[in-house]
């Protein structure tokens, strides 16, 4: 039997075509496993990242000057232990630390019972076409939102429609329960301060709920990013007024909440507006200082 003989140079040729058309199969089966729906084949540069990436600890944030001030019940203690610990504050309980913490102090003293609470919030974008600092400003609007203040003319026409519309739902509700409470009880100073049957205290003061003029709940200027102040007096249903001044202000992606509370021992007396502002202004100016350090 003859055999048959095949020439080198056609049995190479062979080879490399066999070789070329493989590695063109396996090239396209790559590209169509990775491809994604809307790819074009740039992937977009991620969101800028917050500036910062730590909170401070809050209990050591508090100057004692400025607790002094805030806590009049603290400089009538005698030098001791408890005095130490009504200066180191409690610490609040947060489930995570790396995103929010914050310190609470309450000193009673001769006349009234004060409480401050000093909160940090880190806000983290988990949207990587949303920079933390986006994200903190919608939190921080949520919140000018729950304090039933405008939210700047800055922020986008969907947010101040919806505004606009809670604003006016809020405000028909409450012009229809004070005209009912009119036929009713005489209020004293307010819807919120109703006289209560047998309460001789509260027949004896005309005190407004609502600060004086100049006073009232509002947007601040010059301090962090945004800011605002609310001021809420508290008389229904308490057996002694109280006060509480919230200053909330954002700085990059944090946002840093102060709350103070003033309760007299009497029924009579009113905790000063100012008074409390002033001392909450000027304790969020000192802690927004230091995140610019």
């Amino acid at each position: 039997m003859q055999r048959k003989v095949y020439a080198p140079g056609v049995a190479a040729a062979l080879l490399a075509a066999l070789l070329a058309g493989c590695t063109g199969g396996s090239g396209g089966g790559d590209g169509a496993d990775d491809s994604k729906p809307g790819d074009t084949g740039s992937a977009a540069a991620p969101a800028e990242p917050g500036k910062y990436r730590t909170l401070p600890e809050p209990c050591g944030e508090v100057e004692p000057g400025t607790l002094d001030a805030m806590l009049p019940g603290l400089t009538e203690m005698g030098e001791g232990e408890q005095r130490e610990k009504a200066y180191e504050g409690t610490p609040t309980v947060t489930y995570d630390t790396d995103r929010r913490v914050g310190c609470r102090w309450k000193v009673e003293s001769s006349g009234a019972s004060h409480h401050l609470l000093v909160d940090f919030e880190r806000v983290v974008s988990y949207d990587g076409t949303v920079s933390d600092d986006d994200r903190a400003a919608e939190v921080y609007s949520t919140k000018l939102r729950e304090a039933g203040l405008p939210v700047p003319a800055s922020s986008d026409a969907d947010d101040e429609d919806e505004n606009g519309k809670d604003a006016s739902k809020e405000e028909k509700g409450k012009e229809e329960k004070e005209g009912k409470e009119e036929k009713g009880d005489k209020a004293q100073g307010g819807t919120k301060d109703r006289t209560e049957p047998g309460d001789d205290d509260a027949t004896s003061t005309t005190e407004p709920t609502t600060p004086p003029a100049g006073l009232e709940p509002r947007s601040l200027e010059d301090l962090g990013d945004e800011a605002f102040l609310d001021d809420a007096l508290t008389t229904a249903a308490s057996a002694t007024r109280h006060r509480t001044v919230t200053v909330v202000f954002r700085t990059s992606n944090v946002i840093v909440t102060i709350e103070y509370d003033e309760q007299p021992g009497r029924r009579t007396d009113v905790p000063d507006s100012k008074e409390m502002q002033d001392k909450a202004l000027e304790l969020a100016d000192g802690l927004a200082g230091k995140f610019d350090e």
